[in-house]
């Protein structure tokens, strides 16, 4: 996963997929949820940006969430505990009155066609163009293997960032988005075995005739839960996207953390760069002591490493905004 961009890239093999469809974590047909109690109601730009401000992230919670998914084990694509994981966050979502939708798709890989789900909540703004917080929900193909911080970390984030997110104004309309097959099946090559997820979802996108174009921001959070927590500007993410977060990590005196240094890394995030769509990877890598190995457990990751990364992000939203408005 996740190798450095200057390594040789393969001949693309195309994905082949099914339609996307709505369905349950169980695989009948969704009955819709209820709507959320209060919708988002047109408000100032500045009024949106300051409810932004005010909202609070819970590392607690979020810790909750990691923990839960550690405990169901390895989680690797087309498992039954990837299946299990998804209906944990399915329940987390619908419990604050809001609809998963389920992108359901096969992912052709070395071993074989593989059924993959992305999970996607949508929270309705004052405009129709979107800002897309992802990131990916599944662990690599390791017996024992529990990414507490690969896989974990980022599905339990954007649980709580829904809960934070979803009674605050908004200007943009936000989408959530938990990518299956981030993780290669055999070896990690770029847009042949890895990021099947995401390269399905743009591939979908692609087909809609606004869709891509009305993604004003794509977020990626990834290997976020680090107990050593070292963030590097990602070198092909968008410049004014991580001037926006990383000027905000700074004011906000975590600038130990979230560094001036980039660094190129493979990830889900450029199947949206290559399309034009401004994204941004925000990523650890500096993890010698765990990656891919079983040691990527809960005594590597902390609830702080979560905090820091939800305080940063949702202070920087209102500089976000304003940027996406602008276009830059």
């Amino acid at each position: 996963m996740k190798s450095a961009l200057g390594c040789a890239v393969l001949c693309c093999a195309l994905l082949g997929c099914e339609d996307a469809s709505r369905v349950s974590a169980d695989g009948a047909a969704a009955t819709p949820a209820p709507a959320p109690a209060s919708s988002p109601l047109p408000v100032t730009i500045d009024g949106a940006q300051a409810a932004a401000a005010a909202a609070k992230f819970d590392s607690s919670k979020a810790w909750d969430h990691l923990r839960a998914m550690v405990a169901i084990g390895e989680r690797p694509a087309g498992s039954a505990a990837l299946r299990e994981t998804r209906a944990y966050i399915t329940r987390q979502i619908r419990a604050m009155s809001l609809v998963v939708e389920e992108q359901q798709f096969v992912g052709q890989t070395p071993k074989g066609p593989i059924e993959m789900v992305n999970l996607i909540v949508k929270l309705p703004g004052r405009r129709t163009d979107r800002i897309l917080f992802t990131g990916h929900y599944d662990t690599k193909l390791m017996k024992g293997f529990v990414g507490a911080s690969d896989g974990a970390s980022s599905a339990a984030f954007l649980i709580e960032m829904v809960r934070v997110l979803k009674d605050q104004p908004r200007e943009f309309s936000y989408e959530f988005v938990w990518f299956d097959g981030e993780e290669a099946v055999v070896n990690w090559v770029p847009h042949v075995d890895s990021t099947y997820g995401s390269r399905y979802y743009v591939q979908a996108a692609k087909r809609a005739p606004t869709a891509l174009a009305s993604i004003k921001a794509m977020i990626l959070v990834d290997m976020i839960g680090d107990k050593n927590l070292t963030l590097r500007r990602e070198q092909n993410s968008t410049g004014w996207l991580k001037d926006a977060i990383w000027g905000t990590a700074k004011r906000l005196g975590h600038g130990n953390v979230f560094m001036d240094e980039e660094t190129p890394i493979e990830d889900d995030h450029l199947e949206f760069v290559k399309e034009g769509v401004p994204s941004v990877d925000i990523i650890d890598l500096d993890y010698d002591c765990c990656w891919h190995k079983l040691e990527d457990n809960l005594s590597a990751v902390s609830a702080r490493s979560l905090q820091i990364v939800g305080d940063v992000l949702l202070a920087a939203l209102p500089e976000i905004t304003k940027r996406a408005i602008a276009g830059k």
